[in-house]
């Protein structure tokens, strides 16, 4: 019974807590939880970076952008450009008919007023001449016997017409004599009725040769008023013909100086050919080109001024061009009161400013492509590392900068270049900022 007992034991050896460190481990080691977990990771990781993205827009480098800050200044609307030095008088001559041509100076030769530069040969033009002169000299004859023969038909009626008279007043002289004679008893009634007869004839006659007097008078002036009507066109053709013949000779309009000449000598030219050209010395201008943006800002007589020889020189616009190319619009400077630099010549590059206005105490910000991109109504604004898109109110501007009428503050900062990768995105990530 002993023996029974002593192999009999209680339960207190089998009550151990299990094993579980061990195994727990490894499951631990285990690669599917491993990959489990870095996946959850990486899902984490996207999530953070997708709700950044969500929250700051696309990312672009802060190296491909540029940005400006809104300040508080007087803008100066002004206008500077690179000019060149042209003459304001400088014509060209050309040839009034064809013919050969004789220069008498070269190019750069200085002349005065008046002075002979060519003078072109042409036959057929002075053959003219001598025609149309014999055709007035011979139109002139027949306006002239025209009025001689417009006197004698005048004076023919006018003979007319005192014969008549004379016949009228013997007439009434008759009818007295008859009528006295009638009275005392020494005439019958009938010569006396004859008589009345013989004065209302001569009346009549009278009245009929004024008539024709005037009628014939009429009709000599308006011949001899037609032949004179031809012989002054005639006039008129020959003095343009003068004037073409002596054109042939070119004369210089101005004291200057020979420009360019296009023609060698002796060369036989068409009508209308550019024979030289003459520059005048005393009056220069600058020609500037405009961007397109500020043409509508120019005005004949707006104050400039033109830098030479580092002083500056008073000039106002004289001129701008009505029409636009590559963008620019050409435009004169003319220099005040008669007042140039010394020295100057044709194609000399001179710098020229414009002030076209002045603001004082405005919102401003350095001008960039941002204004054309989004026509002065939307700017990115930077805040931190992102920018967003703010609506805005641009004003006028200058070739630095540019107004800000509402929408920014100052302090502010704005992407004033690059915003044209943004795509018109609300919002955007700015790396690097």
């Amino acid at each position: 019974m002993e023996t029974s007992r002593a192999r009999i034991r209680d339960t207190s050896g089998q009550d151990r807590a299990p094993a579980t460190t061990a195994p727990a481990r490894r499951r631990l080691r285990d690669p599917r939880i491993v990959a489990g977990i870095a996946g959850a990771v990486v899902l984490g990781l996207a999530a953070w970076v997708a709700a950044g993205w969500s929250s700051g827009g696309r990312s672009h480098d802060a190296s491909r952008i540029r940005i400006a800050e809104v300040v508080r200044g007087d803008l100066v609307r002004d206008l500077s450009a690179d000019g060149r030095v042209i003459a304001a008088n400088s014509p060209t001559l050309y040839a009034i008919a064809g013919g050969t041509v004789a220069l008498k100076v070269v190019a750069g030769d200085a002349v005065e007023k008046g002075q002979e530069l060519a003078v072109i040969d042409s036959p057929e033009l002075r053959s003219k001449l001598v025609q149309e002169e014999s055709t007035l000299a011979s139109l002139q004859g027949e306006a002239n016997r025209a009025q001689l023969d417009a006197r004698l038909t005048r004076s023919d009626a006018q003979k007319l017409l005192d014969q008549a008279l004379i016949d009228e007043v013997a007439a009434e002289r008759d009818v007295e004599r008859y009528k006295r004679a009638f009275e005392g008893g020494a005439v019958s009634r009938n010569d006396y009725d004859r008589a009345l007869d013989g004065l209302k004839k001569a009346e009549i006659g009278v009245a009929s040769a004024r008539q024709d007097f005037a009628l014939q008078g009429q009709g000599a002036g308006i011949d001899a008023s037609n032949k004179r009507l031809l012989a002054e066109r005639q006039e008129a053709v020959v003095e343009e013909l003068r004037r073409q013949v002596d054109a042939l000779t070119l004369r210089a309009p101005f004291d200057g100086q020979v420009g360019q000449v296009q023609i060698a000598q002796g060369t036989n030219v068409a009508a209308n050919a550019p024979i030289l050209g003459v520059v005048d010395l005393s009056q220069f201008e600058v020609e500037i080109k405009v961007p397109e943006s500020f043409a509508r800002d120019l005005g004949i007589g707006m104050p400039a001024q033109v830098t030479s020889v580092g002083k500056q020189w008073p000039a106002e616009i004289s001129a701008v061009s009505p029409e636009v190319v590559n963008g620019e619009v050409n435009a004169r400077l003319r220099f005040a009161d008669g007042q140039q630099p010394p020295g100057l010549r044709q194609n000399q590059r001179l710098s020229a400013r414009i002030v076209l206005d002045t603001r004082e105490d405005v919102l401003m910000v350095e001008r960039g492509p941002f204004l054309e991109q989004e026509g002065g109504n939307f700017a990115y604004v930077v805040d931190g590392g992102s920018a967003q898109r703010r609506p805005i109110q641009a004003g006028a501007s200058s070739l630095s900068a540019v107004e800000i009428v509402s929408g920014l503050q100052a302090g502010e900062r704005i992407v004033v270049s690059g915003s044209d990768q943004f795509q018109q995105a609300d919002r955007v990530r700015i790396s690097g900022e």
